[in-house]
């Protein structure tokens, strides 16, 4: 299993926590990516969002790509997985893009393909806005060209969305044939397209119990294309790692607590509009985001093992983290669990 955490661009994860002591700041991401490779962690995911839907709208927010690019010379080991949304994207230049910094991180960049969900932000920036399952289209599409420029000493493709005419692209990406493609959502739409044209299947936070029959599913879609190799399983999950049932149940108190603050309320009720989720959403998974508490990483660093090995039997192989304040805890979770799970660390 690899272990990975989602880089603050926000400042943050907790909606009802004002200021978590991790800005909105490069030097903060930089000095995170870097604390990230020395204490044994695998890859860092960087959302693609221009508003911020944690802290509210009008809250400092960090751009994904030139952050990642940013990161690239910074660090040596680390995976950069950036998000990437069609409906603000051009797809021939984000194959460019993407394959410049692939070999800025000498093959450590990825994408997370993400087809959007807040309408609100993409009015505000100009954004082609589209309804729910033709978006998927859109993005297959986009993958289409992006695919192609990678590949293909010449591209060409006439669409219903893109035309491209005669396309080239070089260098080619450092990793052959492309950059990891990760991509989440519950809709059909969207799982008939991740089983047909991404590498990865990214999940909100549940239980091994929820995610195993998910896990079944895109695995029974995926086998409808027996030329691709099999799809690799991430979860999201939110970290709390503590000596005793007690402090965990303090801290679970402390970050969703909704009635301490709701600036990101709108946004949020626009997320829930936007998307179309196989399960009810809670207040506490509003405090706390992508449902990263019902994963389950909470506890004892024994009982946190547990949970672990549990999802490794159902075939996830990447778990993305998030926690608060993000560099203690992580260097908590790389000190108490890493060793329990056969990782080294360091300091």
């Amino acid at each position: 299993m690899r272990f990975g955490f989602w880089m603050p661009v926000f400042g943050g994860w907790l909606r009802n926590v004002d200021d978590e002591g991790m800005p909105a700041t490069f030097a903060y991401q930089r000095d995170l990516a870097r604390q990230a490779e020395r204490t044994g962690w695998d890859v860092t995911l960087i959302a693609e969002l221009n508003l911020n839907d944690i802290k509210g709208p009008e809250a400092d927010c960090l751009e994904a790509w030139t952050t990642a690019a940013a990161l690239a010379p910074c660090t040596e080991r680390l995976e950069l997985m950036a998000a990437v949304r069609p409906n603000f994207r051009i797809p021939a230049l984000v194959a460019k893009e993407a394959a410049t910094i692939d070999h800025i991180a000498n093959g450590r960049f990825t994408l997370n393909v993400v087809s959007a969900w807040w309408e609100e932000e993409a009015r505000e920036y100009g954004a082609t806005w589209v309804a729910h399952d033709e978006r998927y289209a859109r993005t297959a599409e986009f993958l289409a060209v992006i695919k192609g420029m990678w590949t293909r000493d010449e591209f060409s493709l006439e669409g219903r969305y893109y035309t491209i005419k005669n396309g080239r692209l070089a260098p080619k990406p450092v990793q052959k044939p492309w950059p990891v493609l990760y991509a989440g959502g519950e809709s059909p739409a969207a799982k008939d397209l991740i089983a047909r044209e991404c590498d990865a299947y990214l999940m909100h936070g549940d239980p091994p119990d929820v995610l195993a029959p998910k896990i079944d599913d895109m695995r029974a879609r995926r086998a409808k294309h027996p030329d691709l190799p099999p799809l690799r399983f991430g979860v999201a999950a939110y970290a709390i790692v503590r000596p005793s049932d007690a402090e965990v149940k303090k801290e679970i108190a402390r970050i969703t607590d909704v009635r301490a603050s709701a600036r990101g309320y709108a946004s949020y009720q626009d997320f829930i509009k936007g998307s179309q989720l196989e399960t009810q959403v809670s207040l506490e998974d509003y405090s706390v985001s992508n449902r990263g508490l019902r994963t389950g990483l909470v506890g004892t660093p024994d009982q946190v093992v547990s949970r672990l090995r549990e999802l490794e039997r159902i075939g996830i192989d990447l778990v993305l983290i998030q926690c608060s304040p993000q560099r203690e805890e992580m260097d908590r979770f790389a000190a108490e669990v890493f060793p329990l799970v056969g990782r080294a660390t360091g300091s």
